[in-house]
C-alpha cells in the first residue's frame, strides 16, 4: 500500500543553524514519510530558549551543532501524507507534535520513562532536525490529533505546557499545595497554570522582570515577588511571609545558582524542590541545609506521557495558554523573530509556517 497523498506544493523553507551565530533561511527537499510516519504541513511553531542557545552558542552541554540543523520543537500542523502502516491518522487531520521519539524499546521505555532513553530522537537536538519548516515528517504515534476547539497555536504550546505538567507531577502538586515558582518566563508561567489546575491553593512566583510578573498575575498567580538585590535567604523569608508558611513545593525554572539556593532555603522541611531550569554544570548550593531538613531535590528532563493530558486540559478549557503568545512572525521573517526572542521581548514568539493560513 502506497503512502496516502494530499496536496503538497511550494518549497520547504526551513530555519537552519549552521554553527555559532550562523542562522539561515534555506529551501530543503520535502521529505517522504516512512511507513510509520506522516508528512505534516507545519502551521505554528514556537521559539524556545534552547533554539536561541544553539544559534548563539552552537551547543548546549554535550549536544554540539556539528552539521547544519533545522531548529524548532514546539510545533503543530496538518497531515498531508500518510505512511503505509499508519491507520489512526489521515490527510487533513490537525495534530500536535511530541518532539521526542524513542528509537528502541529499552529499559526506560518499558517502565514508561521514555524521555530518559539515551538514544531518543528529539527535534532540534543535534544531530536531529527540528520542525521549523514548511513540511516535516514525524513518527505518527507521536502526532496527536487536535480537537476542533483547540487552535494550532495551543497545539504548539503543548510542548512547553508539558514541561509544566511533568514538573508538577514530579513535585506531587495536589489539592491544597503551596507552590513557589522561581522565574516567570514561559516555563515558569506554564508551571503556574498547571499547578493551579492540579489544585494548588496558593502560588507565589518570583522574577527580576516586572512585565513578566504582571503576566503571571494575569495568569492566576496569587502573589508575585520582584527580586532585586536580596540574598537567597532574604528572598526565602519574603516567600514565607507571603504564604504565611513555607511552601511544600518549589519549582526552580531559571537555572541560576542564586535561585537554586533560594529554592532550598524557601522549601519547607520534608518538601520537594524541582529543578527545571538548566544553568552552569557546577553550582554551589547549601546541600547540608537540604539534607538535614529532608528537602528532596528532583530533576526533570523534558517530559513523558503528557500530550493526552494537555489536550484534555485545553479542550475542556481548564487551562488557557493563549495569553502566552505575545509575538507572531511569518516563517519568512524567522531571523527577525529570533532576534526578538534573544532580546527577551514578550513571552512566547510564534512562527507561522503556512503562507495561506496565518491564524492562531
Amino acid at each position: 500500500m502506497a503512502a496516502t497523498k494530499s496536496r503538497v506544493d511550494g518549497g520547504n523553507l526551513s530555519v537552519v543553524v549552521h554553527g555559532t551565530g550562523d542562522l539561515r533561511l534555506e529551501n530543503r527537499p520535502i521529505p517522504e514519510p516512512g511507513p510509520n510516519e506522516v508528512l505534516l504541513k507545519m502551521h505554528s511553531v514556537g521559539i524556545c530558549g534552547s533554539d536561541v542557545h544553539y544559534w548563539q552558542h552552537g551547543r548546549i552541554g554535550d549536544f554540539i551543532v556539528k552539521k547544519p540543523m533545522v531548529l524548532g520543537h514546539e510545533g503543530s500542523g496538518v497531515v498531508v501524507k500518510v505512511g503505509a502502516s499508519v491507520s489512526h491518522l489521515k490527510s487533513g487531520d490537525r495534530v500536535a507534535i511530541e518532539p521526542g521519539v524513542p528509537r528502541e524499546s529499552d529499559e526506560f521505555c518499558k517502565t514508561g520513562r521514555y524521555n530518559l532513553s539515551p538514544t531518543i530522537f528529539f527535534c532540534a537536538t543535534p544531530p536531529d532536525d527540528g520542525n521549523l519548516c514548511r513540511y516535516y515528517a514525524h513518527n505518527a504515534n507521536f502526532c496527536y490529533k487536535l480537537p476542533d476547539n483547540v487552535t494550532f497555536e495551543e497545539g504548539a504550546l503543548i510542548e512547553p505546557l508539558s514541561v509544566g505538567i511533568h514538573a508538577c507531577r514530579r513535585a506531587g502538586v495536589t489539592l491544597g499545595s503551596r507552590v513557589f515558582i522561581c522565574g516567570a518566563g514561559p516555563i515558569g508561567l506554564v508551571s503556574l497554570l498547571v499547578a493551579k489546575m492540579m489544585g494548588a491553593s496558593k502560588v507565589v512566583i518570583s522574577d527580576l522582570s516586572l512585565p513578566r510578573l504582571e503576566k503571571a498575575k494575569e495568569l492566576g498567580a496569587d502573589f508575585v515577588l520582584q527580586v532585586t538585590n536580596e540574598t537567597p535567604e532574604q528572598i526565602a523569608h519574603k516567600v514565607e511571609e507571603l504564604f504565611e508558611a513555607m511552601p511544600e513545593i518549589t519549582i526552580e525554572c531559571t537555572g541560576a545558582e542564586s535561585c537554586i539556593q533560594t529554592g532550598i532555603y524557601a522549601t519547607r522541611s520534608g518538601g520537594i524542590l524541582i529543578l527545571v531550569g538548566l544553568g552552569p554544570a557546577m553550582v554551589n548550593v547549601p546541600i547540608v541545609n537540604a539534607a538535614v531538613r529532608e528537602v528532596d531535590i528532583r530533576g526533570i528532563f523534558r517530559y513523558c506521557n503528557t500530550w493526552p493530558m494537555a489536550i484534555s486540559m485545553l479542550s475542556s478549557k481548564k487551562v488557557n495558554v493563549a495569553p502566552l503568545v505575545t509575538h507572531r512572525f511569518s516563517l519568512e521573517k524567522a531571523l527577525e523573530a529570533f532576534e526578538t526572542t534573544k532580546k527577551g521581548m514578550g513571552v512566547k514568539v510564534m512562527l507561522k509556517c503556512d503562507q495561506n493560513d496565518q491564524n492562531p
